[in-house]
C-alpha cells in the first residue's frame, strides 16, 4: 500500500495578493508549471504518486487544472463534430498519478482541513506537506527516521535562507558578498511531515481547529513530536520577490528541488 501524500492547498495567500486574487497560491507558476506540480514531482521522484488535496481558496481552478491535465499537458487532435473526440500525440510522465481533490472549506485553518481528508487516508501514516515550499528532501530517508523513533509524527526541520544578503566586511571594504545565504542556526517548520494516523485524534472538523497552534504543540507536549534535521535547501513562496527568485533558479537551472528529469 502507497504511502498518500496530503498538501494543504486551501489558504487565501494574502501576502502575495497580486498573484492570489487571480488563482490560488498553489497554481502561482515556477518556470510556466503550478509550484505544486513541483512539489508533486518531488514526491513521485521518490514513487509517492498518490496524493490528497485539501482545497478552499479557488480550489474549484486546482479542479479544474487535473481535470484537463491531460489537455494542458499534451499536443492533441479535436474533431469538432457534435463527438468532440480527442486524440493524444504524446503522453505525460504523470500517468501513474493518483489525484484525490478534496473541498475542505473556504475559511477551515489547517487542523480542520486534515480531520476532513480522513476518510481518504487507509494506511497507518501518511505524509503532509504546504502547498508553498519546495526542498531537496531525501524523503525514503525521512519515512525511515519516522518509522524507527515510533513516535505519532515527524516534521522536517530547515534552515531558511535569510532575507538579505550577508557582507563580509574588513577595514571597510568588502571582502565577500553572499546573495540569500542559508541561515546557519536555528532550525524552523519546513513541512515536508510523516505522521501516524492518530495524529486525526488530535483535530476536529471545527473551523476554528488549527494544526501547528493545537496539535503539533500538543505531541510537543506528549514527546510525540519528532524532528528530521534538513540540511539541504528549503524555500517558501510567501511574497512576489520569492517567486519572482525562484523562477530565477529555474530559468539558471540552479532549481535545487529537482530530482527528477
Amino acid at each position: 500500500m502507497s504511502t498518500k501524500v496530503v498538501i494543504l492547498c486551501g489558504g487565501k495567500g494574502t501576502r502575495m495578493r497580486e498573484e492570489t486574487e487571480m488563482r490560488p497560491k498553489p497554481l502561482v507558476e515556477i518556470g510556466g508549471r503550478p509550484i505544486l506540480w513541483h512539489i508533486m514531482k518531488g514526491y513521485a521522484h521518490y514513487g509517492f504518486n498518490e496524493f490528497v488535496l485539501c482545497l478552499g481558496y479557488k480550489g474549484d481552478m486546482i479542479k479544474d487544472y487535473f481535470y484537463h491535465y491531460n489537455v494542458l499537458m499534451n499536443d492533441f487532435t479535436i474533431k469538432l463534430d457534435g463527438k468532440r473526440e480527442v486524440s493524444y500525440h504524446n503522453q505525460a510522465d504523470e500517468v501513474d498519478w493518483q489525484v484525490t481533490l478534496v473541498d475542505t472549506g473556504l475559511n477551515a485553518l489547517k487542523g480542520a482541513r486534515i480531520k476532513k481528508i480522513e476518510k481518504y487516508i487507509d494506511g497507518d501514516k501518511f505524509m503532509l506537506t504546504y502547498g508553498d515550499g519546495i526542498a531537496d528532501v531525501d524523503l525514503k530517508d525521512l519515512i525511515a527516521f519516522h518509522d524507527k523513533h515510533g513516535k505519532i509524527g515527524t516534521l522536517t526541520g530547515v534552515r531558511p535562507p535569510s532575507r538579505f544578503g550577508d557582507l563580509i566586511v574588513e577595514n571597510g571594504q568588502v571582502k565577500k558578498f553572499t546573495e540569500k545565504p542559508q541561515a546557519s542556526a536555528g532550525l524552523i517548520n519546513g513541512g515536508y511531515f510523516v505522521l501516524n494516523r492518530k495524529i486525526f485524534d488530535y483535530l476536529t472538523e471545527d473551523e476554528a481547529c488549527d494544526f501547528e497552534l493545537g496539535a503539533l504543540e500538543k505531541l510537543a507536549e506528549e514527546k510525540q513530536l519528532m524532528v528530521y534535521d534538513h540540511k539541504g535547501s528549503w524555500e517558501c513562496m510567501d511574497t512576489v520577490r520569492e517567486t519572482e527568485h525562484l523562477n530565477n533558479l529555474w530559468l539558471k537551472n540552479k532549481a535545487f528541488w529537482r530530482k527528477w528529469q
